[in-house]
């Protein structure tokens, strides 16, 4: 009331954007969009027989895609939930869509827990998604207006809300990284998707949410280069350019499949200097002291 002038009386004509502005917003968002129709798609199969829609919508609240049933759509509609509806805080006050972009978190705000006493008829349960750069792109929204919806099965929905939005999530950072080798590294935050996306220098050069905040990166934004055994702690005793040697060698030796001959070809030196480097090395010639190594 204070901040967005918001009567929760009010039966005003809802906030939607033009056809023009919603074609912008789709645009803009092509690549998310496409990632997150199959998506969609598979949690609308879970909870659309259950008189749920599913709803995907941009950082500012702005409806970009929906699914429901063609018995549901016209109740949905008259509900304002369809695309280009702007359910901001600013425009429905508390609401799971808004709401969770205003807070940045997963939540379910079910029936009366809503502002405005025209919405006050829905459950709606909401999780972010975050980007390859960690901000916010979007909300992942479920909501029904069935009156016997229950709370306990909100909280079922929640969390097949919130593990959908994970995999949308790991599939737009796998797409901004591609040809990279992309790795799940353990974190405690078993709701975040912890990727890292490491070059072929062994650098990682990108960073999910949940990545940057279990290994201390750049909160947003681009990362910091950093070499990827600095992160996973793995130490042989070398150093340097005898470390970057040894992992050429051992390369090498496995493209060779353990053939000397082959490998000292491939890095263009004879096979008695790539015995004596194996040797400074500790590097064996069989393929368990190989793999040991």
């Amino acid at each position: 009331m204070t901040l967005h002038g918001l009567d929760p009386a009010a039966e005003a004509t809802r906030d939607r954007i033009d056809d023009a502005a919603l074609s912008q917003r789709r645009e803009a968002q092509e690549q998310f969009l496409q990632i997150a129709a199959p998506k969609l798609d598979q949690l609308f199969a879970l909870v659309g027989q259950s008189g749920c829609a599913v709803l995907l919508c941009d950082p500012e609240g702005v409806v970009l895609d929906r699914r429901c049933s063609e018995a549901d759509r016209e109740v949905f509609r008259r509900w304002g939930l369809f695309e280009g509806m702007d359910w901001s805080e600013s425009a429905e006050g508390t609401n799971g869509i808004g709401t969770c972009l205003a807070e940045s978190r997963s939540l379910i705000i079910h029936r009366d827990d809503h502002f405005l006493a025209r919405n006050i008829g829905m459950s709606c349960i909401d999780a972010p998604i975050y980007g390859p750069d960690a901000r916010i792109v979007g909300a992942l929204d479920v909501s029904s207006a069935r009156a016997d919806q229950t709370e306990a099965f909100n909280r079922l929905i929640a969390a097949m809300v919130g593990q959908t939005a994970r995999q949308i999530e790991t599939d737009s950072f796998c797409a901004a990284y591609p040809g990279m080798r992309i790795v799940h590294a353990d974190a405690d935050d078993t709701d975040a998707a912890t990727l890292l996306a490491v070059d072929h220098d062994d650098i990682v050069v990108g960073a999910t949410r949940g990545a940057r905040k279990a290994f201390g990166m750049a909160a947003t934004g681009p990362i910091a280069p950093v070499p990827a055994s600095d992160i996973f702690g793995r130490e042989d005793g070398l150093r340097g350019f005898e470390k970057a040697e040894r992992a050429a060698v051992i390369c090498a030796l496995t493209r060779a499949g353990g053939n000397v001959s082959q490998a000292a070809r491939n890095l263009g030196v004879g096979r008695a200097t790539l015995y004596r480097r194996m040797k400074r090395l500790g590097i064996g010639e069989s393929g368990a002291n190989l793999s040991r190594g």
